[in-house]
């Protein structure tokens, strides 16, 4: 294990520097736990990771809240919506297969990829509008179908999570990616609430895992409020396409 570890630290820190701009960093980590470790069953891996990642976006969370003007109470209520929508999608992956969510995953990334492209002021500038109660609504039922989809089946949820609090509440890419990381700790803290009961989480890695998601994501979240919202829109398409053609790739393969 200490061998595997060598190639594993780097590679989470990479992962978590993605995590804590626009997200993403599971199509670095997740192959590469399966890659050195293939004969450990998947759950655990899942779960190892998560217990990980969870640390990185709380970093990262602190990192934006610092510098960026959060709608907290809106951001509550997505999160404790989302914390509970990733429980129940943890555990609806021992009953239902994920196979039937792929093709429409690979739709709305086209969407999103099409209408993120073809509108270059999107998530240019923030709109600065009052939060009222059919926006936590909004709120409330978003994060509870991105919590459910993180826990159940994952890729492009802080994406996703990007694109819909700048669509529906007019942020601009910089807060929606401050409001995303904090949705999304709770989503993986949701999925959590079922991995560590079941005893699926394997701490010799997790632990010297935390320590790398803390470094990446402090470093990734300075490079995002550096670089700014043009910056984290180029990112954002670049990583929406690259999670697409993935999933292209193994609609493909069966």
């Amino acid at each position: 294990m200490i061998t595997e570890l060598y190639i594993l630290l780097p590679l989470t820190f990479v992962a978590a520097m993605l995590n804590a701009s626009v997200g993403g960093g599971g199509l670095v980590l997740i192959p590469g736990l399966f890659a050195l470790f293939p004969s450990t069953a998947p759950a655990a891996l899942l779960a190892t990771e998560k217990c990980a990642g969870v640390t990185g976006l709380a970093t990262a969370s602190v990192q934006y809240a610092r510098r960026i003007q959060l709608p907290w109470r809106l951001v509550a209520m997505a999160s404790c919506a989302a914390f509970c929508g990733s429980h129940m999608g943890a555990r609806a992956i021992a009953v239902l297969p994920s196979t039937w969510v792929r093709p429409f995953v690979v739709f709305l990334l086209i969407v999103m990829l099409l209408y993120t492209w073809f509108k270059p002021d999107f998530g240019k500038q923030d709109a600065h509008v009052l939060i009222s109660r059919n926006d936590l609504i909004r709120g409330l039922l978003i994060g509870t179908a991105i919590g459910f989809y993180e826990g159940f089946f994952g890729p492009g949820a802080g994406s996703f999570l990007i694109f819909l609090f700048v669509r529906v509440f007019h942020f601009d890419f910089m807060r929606a990616t401050a409001c995303a990381k904090v949705v999304n700790m709770s989503t993986n803290l949701g999925a959590l609430a079922y991995f560590i009961p079941a005893g699926l989480v394997i701490y010799p890695l997790a632990i010297p895992m935390v320590f790398a998601m803390i470094g990446g994501s402090f470093a990734g979240s300075h490079l995002a409020m550096r670089g700014g919202n043009r910056w984290l829109r180029r990112l954002f398409l670049v990583l929406v396409l690259s999670l697409l053609s993935k999933l292209v790739v193994d609609l493909i393969r069966g």
